[in-house]
This record gives structure tokens, sequence and C-alpha cells, in this order.
């Protein structure tokens, strides 16, 4: 069946495989950047044109308010003390065969969900949060339970999706492809974590996505402009302390991580500027990244 493949951590155990499982691809490119390890913004300098853009405008005051985010997982503990209320919990079931989506009281098959939205409400704690479950007990699920769990967020309209998860099997592209197009022109950023190992997956590697690697640096809403794409953004995710079910936390490293800080960023922005379109909130973060820098706004 499909497959979706992503990495989380326990404590200090080595990053372990989640998902469902896919085929190799025909071939891996090289240049590819899934992570930023050893490295800082001082490291990997970007030169903007135009006026600088502060953080003080992009998101300054704004806690995510009146913003609509969904994480697509595992499901979401909906007790847990460090997320808060959940406004709506949904999961794709299989009926007669079919799959369908249906409100859900199961909470989170496995934790991943739960650490992804623990995050997103880290960074805007006032957002409405969602859960949509494709993901099993076992990290596993099928890329039709992925297809219709994504499908479904996109007809909702949510403003954010946080997709901290990917398929390396070639057979859904289209599909994939015409959901993310479809969530760009609605208006839904679609945020998308790049596969922690050196592989070609998807959508992350969508231009109609935000797609995000983790780095290092230990400020919660420092993010960075990657100058050598498809990975298009960097944010904390490595070593980072998490919600886990049961209500209580454990730690964990990979891109999964770093995804939730970018869509809970979003949640900001959005929060504070409803009327950008995708286009502009690629912009914003771009030209706030922590190495990126405009002519007015220095070195420094």
């Amino acid at each position: 069946m499909a497959a979706v493949r992503t990495l989380v951590g326990r404590g200090q155990e080595p990053a372990r495989r989640v998902g469902i499982e896919m085929a190799r691809p025909a071939a891996v490119r090289e240049d590819l950047t899934w992570g930023l390890r050893g490295r800082g913004p001082g490291d990997i300098p970007v030169s903007a044109a135009g006026e600088p853009i502060t953080p003080e405008w992009a998101w300054g005051g704004s806690t995510g308010t009146g913003v609509r985010v969904c994480v697509v997982d595992s499901g979401v503990d909906p007790d847990h003390p460090l997320i808060g209320p959940i406004t709506g919990a949904y999961a794709v079931e299989m009926r007669d065969g079919a799959p369908t989506v249906e409100a859900s009281e199961s909470g989170d098959a496995c934790g991943h969900g739960t650490a992804c939205a623990g995050i997103v409400r880290e960074i805007a704690p006032g957002c409405e949060l969602y859960s949509m479950r494709v993901l099993g007990k076992g990290f596993t699920g099928t890329g039709t339970a992925l297809i219709t769990g994504l499908r479904w967020a996109v007809e909702q309209g949510f403003d954010v999706i946080n997709m901290s998860l990917s398929t390396r099997r070639t057979e859904f592209l289209p599909v994939l492809r015409e959901l993310t197009d479809d969530a760009f022109f609605r208006g839904t950023a679609i945020v998308a974590s790049a596969h922690n190992s050196a592989v070609v997956s998807f959508p992350w590697q969508f231009s109609s996505v935000i797609s995000v690697g983790s780095h290092q640096e230990r400020d919660p809403l420092l993010h960075l402009y990657n100058p050598l794409p498809p990975v298009e953004f960097y944010a904390k995710g490595q070593d980072v302390l998490v919600a886990w079910p049961g209500g209580g936390t454990t730690r964990t490293t990979g891109n999964s991580m770093a995804t939730p800080r970018i869509a809970g960023l979003c949640a900001l922005i959005m929060g504070k500027h409803p009327e950008l379109t995708m286009f502009q909130l690629k912009t914003v973060l771009y030209l706030t990244a922590a190495n990126v820098r405009t002519a007015k706004r220095g070195a420094s």
C-alpha cells in the first residue's frame, strides 16, 4: 500500500522511522539539504533586495487568534496540559472497504501528532487546533488514508495544515500535487516536513507547500532560509522537548519537530495579516529569516 515516512526520537534513543513503508525512488539527488547540522545563520548568508521586514511587523503581538491549524498525523492527546483545547478531532476510517472521515475521540495512536500539536500551541497559543488522524499505532498508515485526510483538510479551508510526514511512492504524486496546488490557491498554507534521510519524498518538494528542515539553534522562533532548496526553511528541531501522550514529555530530534514551528509561525503571521496570499506569506518568512539580509537591514 501507500507510504509515508518520517522520523521521531524518544529520549536519548536513536531516531526511529515512523509512518508507511515506501518503495525506494529510482534516484536520489545528492545536492538536497535535509537538515542543518553544525552550521548556524552566519554560515548560510543570503542577500535580499528591497525593504526589510522585521519580526515585530510580521507577527509582533499576535498569538494566532482566529487562525485554524490542522495537524495531519497520528492524532492528538485531547487532555494534554501543553496542548489545551482541541477544536475538532477526526480520523480516516475504513467503512465497507472505503475510506471515510469521521469525528474521533480515540486520541493519539502513537505520540507523533501530540508532539507536533504541542509545538504549534507553544508558538501560536491562540490558534484553533484540529487533528486529522491518518497514522495508526505502529506509526504506519496507508496512502489512501493520507490522501483522504489531506483532501478533507484542504476542503475544510484550514488556514494552516501541518504535515510532518511524507511519501516516496511516485504513484501518489499527481493527486498530491493537485491537492497542494488547490490548497495554495485557496489560501491554505501546507507546511510539510522534509524526509530525515537522503531520499526523495513528497509533498515537501512541491513549490506550493512550505518545506521545512531542522537546525540546532536554541531560539524557538528563529528560522533560517535555505539558499539551496527544495528545502526552503529551517527551524528548531534538534533535541526538542515535546508533549507526549499521557500528559508527559519526551525529547526528540528530526524535521518532523521543526515543521510545526514554521506552522505555528505561519499562524502568528496570518493572525496579524489575514489578507496575505500564500506567495506573500512565503515572502514574509523569507525576509524575516535570521540569515537573510537586505541592504538596509545590514549584517547585524
